[in-house]
């Protein structure tokens, strides 16, 4: 059965206002003048009679495709196993909604970065782009900034070229170092959550060698191995740092995906935490406090960030320049059994 479309004229003529009027109303058109109770009445005749602006359409009027771009630099095989995708998405998709926008996505293998960028931009897919996970090596960036086209992103690069949202991963993982320290620990295993190529490994890690150095405590390269978003290179860079004969008393995963794999690797050579080895993650991602044993780690927020990105990137779409080109959110640690909670173990 077909069922007729509902057209702005249709909401027109049950509001008794030109199209004109619907026109301005439906799509919050700054300035227009109307009145509060036609305003109302044409919101209250769209909605009774199930009225849905074309997309199409407000495109047309608009010049604008009225889609925000999600891209995220990882293998496929990665982004399946990826925790933190949900709290993302629904930050950005609060955003989308809000706003009459679509959000596209788009997973990004790093040797394809920038075909794939300047593919979807200059094809108008997108109206902006929100990139999560920056790579200090990414050459589209660069030249899409160049283009002025609007970019924010999930992360931060060195020089704050771009408009980011973040935490402070240095200051974080300092803090979740300086805690095992304060626990007695002196040998400090640390494992990080991608290559340093990524903007927030390369932060984490230097976080790490910071509270080391700030405490007189040697940085070892030998109690240090890079993982790769994975709780499987966790669990491989573990075993790989066990296997070399190294001592350690406590383990920081700059992740908590990895550090799932570092507690199997941990559990399977009988050096689980607490008792044997302290384990700090880093995400706070929510099975971390139902694993066994709960695990201590830094927890980000990272449906804010999405929705923080979002909001930033809808204002540059809208014509704003907004004064803060970055925004850092609070992290906090979060205390759990993985470590031995107010009991000193000295190595």
């Amino acid at each position: 059965m077909n069922i007729k479309r509902v057209t702005s004229q249709d909401v027109a003529d049950a509001a008794g206002v030109s199209r004109t009027t619907v026109s301005l109303v439906l799509n919050n058109t700054p300035n227009a003048q109307i009145s509060e109770e036609t305003r109302q009445r044409v919101i209250t005749t769209a909605r009774s009679l199930g009225y849905v602006p074309d997309a199409a359409a407000r495109a047309l009027v608009s010049r604008r495709a009225q889609i925000i771009g999600l891209v995220m630099a990882r293998s496929h095989y990665h982004i399946a196993s990826d925790a933190f995708l949900p709290q993302t998405l629904e930050g950005l998709l609060d955003v989308a909604h809000q706003n009459g926008m679509r959000l596209l996505i788009d997973i990004v293998e790093p040797q394809h970065q920038k075909e794939a960028y300047l593919q979807l931009v200059r094809a108008k897919h997108i109206d902006g782009l929100i990139l999560s996970g920056p790579r200090l090596d990414d050459e589209a960036l660069t030249l899409l900034d160049d283009e002025n086209f609007p970019i924010v992103l999930i992360g931060r690069l060195p020089g704050d070229r771009y408009y980011s949202v973040d935490v402070d991963n240095r200051s974080a993982a300092r803090n979740a170092v300086e805690h095992l320290i304060k626990l007695g620990h002196r040998r400090i295993a640390c494992i990080t959550n991608a290559s340093p190529e990524y903007s927030a490994a390369a932060e984490r890690l230097a976080g790490y060698r910071e509270a080391l150095e700030a405490c007189g405590l040697a940085y070892d390269q030998n109690l240090v191995r890079y993982g790769d978003f994975s709780s499987k290179s966790g669990y491989q860079q573990m075993k790989q740092i066990i296997l070399s004969g190294a001592e350690f008393s406590a383990v920081f995963a700059a992740s908590d995906e990895v550090a799932y794999g570092v507690n199997a690797a941990l559990v399977e050579q009988d050096l689980h935490s607490p008792e044997k080895t302290a384990l700090i993650g880093f995400d706070d991602l929510p099975m971390s406090a139902y694993i066994n044993p709960p695990l201590t780690t830094v927890r980000v927020p990272a449906t804010e960030l999405a929705r923080r990105a979002g909001n930033l990137l809808v204002q540059i779409l809208e014509g704003e320049q907004p004064e803060q080109k970055v925004q850092l959110l609070e992290t906090h640690l979060i205390l759990r059994h993985s470590c031995n909670l107010g009991k000193s173990m000295l190595s």
